[in-house]
């Protein structure tokens, strides 16, 4: 068995002085050593910790909780330990319940250890019941962990990791983005309940919505993306990102992938129908969400979506649901009028699409399966190395 490495507990702060000692104190009456990462705080935080025997750091100016926990790494790592406890400043955590943590991450170390925190009680927000199924629902998508509370900020990491990491977010969305990289990297995401508190008159929260949200949405938005390619391994990503632009490299992928020629074959046609649908922001988010829900190819269902980048299938689509709604085809158009009015002739296009999608998935789908049993059968589903 690993021997448990030394564990220091990481307290970043920013702006909870009222509760920051009461979190601290926790911690030393359980027998850790305590480092506060103030986090450019305004309201004196350090002051109420200054008689206590833990080490502190300031950062200047705010710089995220993120950043706080990779700068607590830091000192960890010099000082010679091999474990780092986090936990939140506000008072929502019992120190008392670090034990069970550190216990559930040294039974499968070097691990990352997630305080489950019990929402069920009448004080829990609905807002936060709503953000950790998201996020949960978002890790899974992004690395395959069905994990119960990837919101919670009373984790155990290894120091290591933290420190030779390289993560893109400072600030919340750190720490979903940690998760999912540990588990690309191969470190057990281990589990324990841990109580959680909420004040009935609320907790000081530091998140913004529209920014915190967007940062969130971007994180998202490239873990997805690049989750897409991860399973296949290095030489077939390369294949992968080919075989998004050359319709040969497509149907060589394809042909070299486990899946059925059948399965592959819906795949292809869902990804045209989905791709066909007015909601191009999104559309690869989608198609790899429905894709992954279904157990289908992701990367046939993408690429096969190119078709749709083709301006003749909104253009068509609009046509179509013209056409419904009003039983004649839309002629009082030219290129620039289509621009200026293609917000108005949504709902056309959706129309349309429900229509045209299907019908030029399946105009795929029957092909894709044909040539892709047929490469098997004449043995060219070995892949290509570029």
């Amino acid at each position: 068995m690993t021997e448990a490495p030394r564990v220091l507990a990481v307290v970043p702060v920013y702006d909870h002085a009222a509760t920051l000692r009461g979190v601290v104190e926790g911690l030393l009456e359980a027998g850790l050593p305590v480092l506060v990462v103030d986090d450019g705080s305004r309201d004196g935080a350090l002051e109420r910790v200054a008689d206590l025997p833990v080490r502190t750091l300031r950062l200047e100016p705010n710089q995220g909780k993120g950043a706080a926990l990779l700068a607590g790494a830091r000192v960890a790592e010099e000082a010679g330990f091999g474990a780092l406890l986090s936990i939140d400043a506000d008072g929502q955590h019992f120190p008392s319940d670090a034990p069970a943590l550190l216990a559930a991450a040294f039974a499968h170390w070097p691990a990352i250890a997630i305080g489950v925190r019990g929402m069920d009680g009448p004080d829990v927000p609905g807002s936060s019941l709503f953000g950790r199924a998201f996020s949960n629902f978002w890790v899974r998508l992004e690395c395959g962990r069905e994990l119960a509370d990837t919101q919670s900020g009373y984790r155990v990491y290894p120091v290591a990791f933290l420190t030779g990491g390289t993560f893109r977010s400072r600030r919340y969305a750190f720490e979903v983005e940690v998760l999912v990289r540990g588990a690309w990297a191969g470190l057990a995401i281990a589990e324990a309940p841990v109580r959680v508190l909420y004040q009935p008159g609320g907790r000081i929260s530091h998140f913004r919505a529209f920014r915190d949200n967007l940062r969130l949405t971007a994180l998202h938005t490239g873990l997805v993306t690049l989750a897409l390619f991860r399973r296949q391994g290095p030489p077939l990503a390369v294949e992968a990102r080919r075989a998004l632009i050359s319709p040969r490299a497509f149907l060589r992928t394809l042909a070299s992938e486990h899946d059925s020629p059948a399965a592959l074959a819906t795949a292809v046609g869902l990804g045209v129908f989905l791709g066909s649908l007015p909601i191009i922001p999104f559309g690869l988010l989608v198609i790899a969400f429905v894709h992954h829900r279904l157990h289908l190819n992701k990367l046939a269902g993408m690429g096969a979506s190119n078709v749709c980048v083709a301006p003749f299938v909104p253009f068509l689509c609009v046509q179509v649901g013209h056409l419904l709604l009003h039983g004649r085809w839309w002629t009082a158009w030219n290129r620039q009028g289509l621009v200026a009015e293609l917000p108005q002739r949504l709902w056309e296009w959706l129309l349309g699409a429900l229509v045209v999608g299907p019908a030029l998935g399946l105009v795929l789908a029957l092909p894709t399966w044909f040539l892709v049993k047929r490469c098997r059968a004449t043995g060219k589903a070995a892949p290509r190395t570029w």
